[in-house]
């Protein structure tokens, strides 16, 4: 057998794992930091206005100014506040929104003289597990800074965060059990393999993705589920009292967060670095050319979720705090509750057929999918679950508010007025 094609072990394997830290972390942050000037471009073409442009060829240097601004900056604390917690929160939620990424696998493993290197920090056999459990850690930071900083908004939005995230924990992680079930690993590598095999997942489980994409939004605090740092009720939620590089850390973590769940995402239910229509990638020999293609196709898909990120922060408004309990315990929660036992039935059932992994089953089991997600939006929900502020009014009702609309019009008071001077 070609040594290269060897897993890769020892020392080498030490020095393989040194060189993927520094690159990837040096490309990780200077990715999250040029996000945020994704971000305000995204939102100036939405508005049809510019953006930033003056720092730099296009504002490319925007975010190297930003960040030398909030680095000069003063430190700000609370004097009656928790000062080694106060430190401590933005530093917890930054840590964790690093190594969530650690064990996703962002191209095909690459063939070196001294083994097969791949393309992921830590392969683990937990896989998304791994990443569940770190991301869960973050809530830590913004509790702990909504609580230290003794100020009331600070610590409304950090009960909010904790509120939000055990909400939407329970069902990000029951979205992923089809996925399991589907594959029979936890390993990332693993459900790649077998969707490029038996196609994404986003065919085969359509509604598992729906309620990732709706959990993975919650989870990062993203509009239309920014309600821990509503800036119409709670100033700027849990970071309300910070300054400078700490208030900055926040900010990374979030973004970090947002390109975490991209490329969950992106593995989980599009392939992750699985080119399309084609099976040139995951059979035959590595190569660098192999390496170097699906990294490209992982980073496009990953991309396309962070825009979808940015589009709906600049399109929908943030739900109401009852609304979004609603929508996380009474919907998302039974709606996975029942597609679990619903998959599992129709996989026993397909296995007992015959069927296995190819386009049959891709097939039958996004004709399942349509069904539930018809039945959800059009026969059960029909705008009274997933919209709570609509309410079905009688004509008689209808009539009534707008006879007292007419009464109140400014017209109608003229009309009065010259009824009685007559």
């Amino acid at each position: 057998m070609n040594p290269s094609f060897v897993p890769i072990d020892g020392t080498p394997f030490l020095v393989a794992s040194a060189i993927k830290l520094i690159v990837f972390f040096s490309v990780y942050l200077v990715t999250v930091a040029m996000l945020t000037l994704a971000e305000r471009k995204v939102s100036a073409w939405i508005q049809d206005r510019h953006g930033p442009n003056r720092t730099g060829p296009g504002g490319l240097l925007q975010p190297a100014a930003d960040g030398l601004k909030n680095l000069m900056k003063e430190e700000l604390a609370p004097s009656a506040g928790h000062g080694v917690l106060f430190t401590l929160a933005p530093a917890i939620a930054f840590c964790t929104a690093l190594v969530s990424w650690a064990v996703i696998p962002f191209a095909a493993p690459l063939p070196t003289p001294w083994g097969l290197v791949p393309m992921a920090l830590a392969e683990l056999p937990v896989g998304f597990l791994f990443t569940l459990a770190i991301s869960s850690l973050g809530v830590y930071g913004l509790t702990l800074a909504g609580w230290a900083s003794n100020n009331k908004y600070s610590l409304l939005g950090g009960l909010r965060s904790s509120a939000q995230m055990v909400s939407y924990e329970i069902a990000m992680g029951m979205s992923i059990i089809p996925v399991l079930l589907l594959t029979g690993n936890v390993a990332l590598d693993s459900i790649i393999r077998q969707q490029a095999a038996g196609g994404w997942n986003v065919l085969n489980l359509t509604v598992a993705f729906f309620v990732f994409v709706n959990a993975a939004f919650a989870e990062t605090n993203r509009l239309p589920f920014d309600l821990p740092e509503a800036e119409s009720e709670l100033v700027a939620g849990y970071h309300t009292e910070y300054s400078s590089m700490r208030f900055s850390m926040f900010f990374i973590a979030e973004y970090a967060n947002m390109l975490t769940a991209s490329g969950l995402m992106a593995t989980l239910f599009l392939g992750g670095w699985d080119i399309p229509f084609t099976r040139w990638d995951d059979t035959g020999d590595p190569s660098v050319l192999k390496t170097v293609a699906t990294l490209g196709s992982f980073l496009l898909k990953t991309g396309a979720f962070l825009f979808f990120y940015m589009w709906i922060r600049w399109t929908l408004p943030r739900f109401r705090y009852d609304q979004l309990m609603s929508l996380g315990w009474k919907v998302l929660l039974p709606l996975m509750l029942g597609y679990i036992v619903l998959v599992a039935a129709v996989l026993l059932a397909l296995q007992a057929a015959g069927i296995g992994a190819g386009w049959a089953r891709t097939g039958i089991l996004l004709a399942l999918n349509v069904v539930v997600l018809a039945t959800m939006f059009f026969v059960v929900d029909r705008g009274r679950l997933l919209s709570p502020t609509t309410q079905r009014l009688k004509r008689v009702d209808v009539d009534r508010l707008r006879g007292r609309a007419i009464e109140r019009s400014p017209l109608a008071a003229g009309r009065r007025a010259e009824l009685m001077g007559d």
